[in-house]
């Protein structure tokens, strides 16, 4: 979503009456089935992998015309300068089927649709009855939880349910799983499906686990309260209450649209749960759920609790040392320019390191500084950022930016007296936007940026109507395709797929894009 803040929107996050518990419980699944593949999807989903890296499975072809092109959202809440919604990425096989969430309406509901990646042919529907979660009326629609999970496509259901459909390629079949007991489920219907949604987008580990937040009103059966679940590859489920991930005893919630983030030997999973506005980063064991580490999150520049927004889709990205990076709005939000932070933590979030000076609505990518050949300084891997400087506040310009960022190097702050992470290169978007100040540019209208290491290149879209391919050795922008007309714009993801084929979201429609 384009900052949002010109809709009001952002800093309000609306409550969710529930109640927590204190206890974990562990409910197996009546029908056990086993996932995974010899040959793994190409993207599997929300950045694609369960460190939220975004790196492309191939280099992106040169970016000449759209091959073809889907609605994802046929009735959009919109307002006079775009779009108000969260789209899901889409998800691709390694056999190059792309499998495309799609909203029908607010009554309609939400489907999976999969197309042949080559042509988009259409190859498969799957309807699902998931609703979205409580509490996010006056939040930004939330995207629909999906994601490939080795030879399987896992997708949100009614009462925090998961339809998993077999063979994404071609013909399979469907059944459901519930992480609380799928007998659970049947004897309960009505009850379970009036009370508990699937709140952020679904993560799958090494071993094919599933990972997700869900929320719970309450009264809610079974004793369920806003949490975090597993599911196995087996089809076991366990979950364990946001108050005793957070360590707190008030009401708490998993933060809405965070996707869990695990670490790179898959034993440590990171995701945020919310007290209010106010969130804790925590690290918790990734089979069992337990609580390892909790890290209050804080404004840099104040000191004050960071504001969590439910308009936001942050998650935490692992990087290849084991770091974690998780994208705040600061507080009060103004006093950094409604930028927010990118925080930065060791593994066990013991530390905090140099942060980043924008955040609060992104997941950044990761590349080797190898990709980089002229960059010398002494950190293995970089950040790729959206660096947006919206017009409000202090220090807003409208100069609209991407960032390649040193998380190992520090500078001060261009908008604060705070050192943050050293900028390596930053690129202004091209467009000026018509009636604005000199200098001002339409948005970067994405928050997750996928990046190819072997032609160290980005590509991501702006609201100026145009995708493009950032070098991240020169600097430039150096490809384009126009696949609209200016306009406000959802933020959204960008992605490539195992032909180097480019899909990135403008007003609503998933456009594929290649030579």
């Amino acid at each position: 979503m384009r900052i949002g803040f010109r809709h009001g929107l952002v800093g309000a996050a609306a409550a969710v009456t529930v109640a927590v518990t204190v206890t974990a419980l562990a409910a197996s699944s009546s029908t056990s089935y086993a996932r995974g593949s010899a040959i793994g999807p190409a993207w599997t989903g929300f950045a694609n992998n369960a460190q939220h890296t975004a790196v492309a499975p191939a280099s992106p072809q040169p970016l000449d015309s759209v091959h073809w092109q889907v609605t994802v959202d046929h009735k959009p809440s919109c307002c006079e300068d775009g779009p108000i919604a969260h789209y899901a990425s889409p998800m691709i096989t390694g056999a190059n089927t792309v499998v495309v969430p799609v909203r029908l309406g607010p009554k309609k509901g939400f489907v999976l649709k999969a197309f042949n990646g080559s042509d988009g042919t259409k190859k498969w529907t799957l309807p699902t009855d998931y609703t979205p979660p409580l509490g996010a009326t006056f939040e930004w629609p939330a995207p629909i939880p999906a994601t490939l999970d080795g030879d399987t496509v896992a997708v949100a259901g009614a009462g925090g349910t998961i339809l998993i459909r077999s063979s994404p390629d071609g013909t399979g079949s469907v059944h459901r799983v519930a992480f609380y007991g799928i007998d659970n489920y049947r004897a309960h219907r009505a009850r379970y499906r009036d009370a508990v949604q699937i709140t952020t987008p679904l993560t799958t580990g090494g071993d094919g686990s599933l990972y997700f937040g869900f929320s719970a009103a309450s009264g809610a059966p079974g004793g369920l309260r806003n949490g975090l679940a597993r599911i196995s590859p087996f089809g076991e489920g366990s979950w364990v209450s946001a108050r005793k991930l957070g360590g707190v005893h008030k009401v708490t919630r998993i933060a809405l649209n965070c996707a869990p983030a695990l670490s790179n030997d898959g034993t440590t999973g990171y995701v945020t749960v919310v007290t209010g506005q106010k969130g804790r980063l925590v690290g918790f064991n990734a089979t069992s759920l337990k609580p390892k580490y909790v890290h209050r999150l804080r404004d840099p520049q104040t000191h004050n609790w960071a504001e969590i927004s439910g308009s936001s889709t942050a998650t935490p990205t692992v990087g290849p040392d084991g770091d974690v990076f998780y994208g705040v709005l600061g507080n009060p939000i103004l006093k950094h320019d409604i930028r927010g932070w990118l925080l930065h933590f060791d593994p066990t979030l013991e530390h905090l390191r140099t942060p980043g000076s924008f955040g609060w609505d992104q997941t950044v990518s990761v590349i080797p500084s190898s990709s980089v050949p002229s960059y010398t300084g002494g950190s293995s891997y970089l950040l790729v950022s959206k660096y947006n400087n919206y017009l409000i506040g202090k220090h807003g310009d409208g100069r609209n930016e991407i960032a390649l960022l040193d998380p190992g190097a520090a500078q001060k702050d261009r908008f604060s007296k705070v050192q943050v992470m050293r900028e390596v290169r930053t690129v202004l978007a091209p467009t000026h936007v018509p009636h604005s100040p000199a200098g001002a540019r339409y948005e970067w209208c994405v928050n997750s940026i996928v990046v190819d290491p072997a032609t160290g290149s980005a590509i991501a879209n702006n609201e100026d109507g145009h995708v493009y391919r950032w070098d991240l050795e020169t600097g430039a922008l150096v490809d384009d395709l126009k696949i609209g007309p200016p306009a406000g714009q959802a933020y959204t993801m960008t992605v490539i797929g195992p032909d180097g084929t480019s899909y990135a979201m403008q007003h609503a429609i998933l456009y594929a894009v290649g030579s």
